[in-house]
């Protein structure tokens, strides 16, 4: 098993940045791609993005790509979300997430319990 603890989340202003982490532990070598999505109040789940261990990178959308930057040391078997210019539309729980197959949005097997994101205006 992968067990995936968040941190990094908070209350950040409009404009501001925000950096999350997310740790891996146990059977880490069977990682293929870890990442990030959301959740924000009243709607569905978003793909954020991901990184496989080779450095491969996805996002959810050109959006998010122009703001958020992801990033990963295979050698801790952590993933980070650098997120910048931020804006209330990001308020949301983060989830990291990994997959043992591959980086598309149905593949994550292993879950965080989330970290809570808040933008004020």
């Amino acid at each position: 098993q992968v067990q995936l603890i968040e941190s990094g989340g908070g209350l950040v202003q409009a404009g501001g940045s925000l950096r999350l982490s997310c740790a891996a532990s146990g059977r880490t070598v069977r990682i293929y791609a870890m990442g990030w999505l959301r959740q924000a109040p009243g709607k569905g789940r978003e793909f954020v993005g991901a990184m496989t261990r080779s450095g491969v990178r996805t996002y959810g959308s050109d959006s998010l790509k122009g703001r958020f930057t992801i990033s990963r040391d295979n050698a801790e078997n952590t993933v980070y979300l650098q997120m910048n210019s931020v804006k209330p539309e990001d308020t949301a729980v983060y989830y990291c997430a990994a997959s043992d197959t591959g980086i598309t949005v149905t593949n994550y097997q292993y879950w965080g319990q989330g970290t809570q994101v808040t933008v004020s205006a």
